[in-house]
């Protein structure tokens, strides 16, 4: 049974603990004790063996804790382990008490599922740190490894981490259109994922190669961007280099609109004519990426809003009905805060008097719209 999902792979936030306890314990040994628990004839004997068994898992050289081979260990987040045996000695009847042991004994000995993804279902409380409410706040970017924050307009490497635990498995296919810096394969190289990147800037794609190239990766685990436009590159034949004929996942940031100016390339979308010329480019980019899409799998649309003279303009939204007129269902709408961007850095102040003068609101959020090919 894998266990890697045990260890973070990097920090989520200001608050995150990468450095929970985890605890390695004999299967067999373990799975003898539950019997035990299953077994007792009153709860207060039940709570005498917790009691033990806690005592136990806490004591670093006992047998439980000393397995005999590593293919009979099993590991667990200490706190989540504690907090199971806690809940089982809590129990008012016998009933659910034993209900509780076997639910943590199908964890032991089974691993259940989706199509998706890894996650272990039968152990789903030890994911806490994969999100699954609507509402994302980021205290600060992830900066750890070779991740940057030097190209601007490039997302936080939490976006696609989270995106690619929740919607692919270790081994799977991700593709990353407007790739910049690489966030989306140095995430990849991190979590076992293939991934292939687009990036209209040459210079940028060189940065990213040596970002990726100081970035420890599994064995024959592939990780290229090349240099190109994501609206012409045969995303077949990028494929087909690798004996691919389709991805399990699209990471899709395309800038928004003109708010940044990338290039002074016609080709780069923030130097589309007008919101309609943006949208209609953007669609035949989504249009062509959903072709290589495994049918069922998602895409994930990275976008904000934007004000044009002195009006919003609900840019996420327009993008995202885009690119369901492109053969897309959604599936969930992410709000994700952020508390400052390059443009704004050093003018908080500046910003809120605008906003008093101006009527309107500080942007403060983006969106990630998960759609699933149809």
């Amino acid at each position: 049974m894998s266990n890697s999902h045990l260890r973070r792979p990097h920090s989520w936030d200001d608050d995150a603990d990468d450095t929970r306890e985890t605890v390695k314990l004999g299967r067999t040994l373990l799975l003898d004790r539950l019997e035990a628990l299953r077994g007792a004839p009153s709860m207060a004997s039940l709570r005498r063996e917790v009691g033990a068994l806690r005592a136990e898992v806490l004591a670093p050289e006992c047998e439980l804790r000393s397995p005999p081979a590593e293919e009979d260990a099993t590991e667990f987040l200490l706190d989540h382990l504690l907090d199971d045996l806690t809940q089982i000695g809590a129990a008012l009847t016998l009933e659910r008490a034993r209900y509780y042991v076997e639910r943590l004994r199908k964890g032991v000995v089974e691993v259940r599922t989706g199509t998706l993804n890894d996650i272990n279902l039968n152990r789903w409380k030890q994911y806490d740190d994969i999100i699954t409410d609507s509402l994302w706040m980021i205290g600060r970017r992830d900066s750890s490894g070779v991740h940057s924050a030097g190209y601007w307009g490039n997302y936080v490497p939490q976006i696609p981490n989270q995106m690619m635990r929740r919607y692919t498995r270790p081994g799977d296919w991700v593709l990353d259109p407007f790739a910049g810096l690489g966030t989306t394969l140095i995430e990849g190289r991190r979590l076992g994922r293939n991934t292939l990147g687009v990036e209209l800037q040459p210079d940028v794609v060189g940065r990213a190669h040596e970002l990726l190239a100081r970035e420890p990766g599994r064995e024959g685990l592939v990780a290229e961007i090349v240099a190109g436009d994501s609206a012409t590159l045969d995303f077949g034949e990028l494929l087909a280099r690798h004996g691919r004929h389709s991805v399990q996942l699209v990471m899709l940031h395309p800038p928004y609109f003109d708010i940044i100016k990338f290039t002074d390339d016609p080709r780069d979308l923030s130097n589309a004519q007008s919101v309609e010329a943006f949208l209609a480019a953007l669609g035949a980019i989504v249009a062509r990426v959903r072709a290589v899409l495994e049918r069922g799998r998602y895409l994930a649309l990275v976008i904000g809003d934007k004000y044009q003279r002195g009006d919003l303009v609900p840019l996420g939204f327009l993008a995202m009905h885009e690119a369901c007129r492109q053969g897309f269902a959604l599936k969930s709408i992410v709000v994700k805060n952020f508390e400052e961007t390059a443009g704004k850095r050093a003018q908080k102040d500046l910003w809120r008097y605008r906003a008093l003068v101006g009527g309107f609101y500080v942007f403060k959020h983006e969106y990630i719209f998960v759609l699933r090919k149809q």
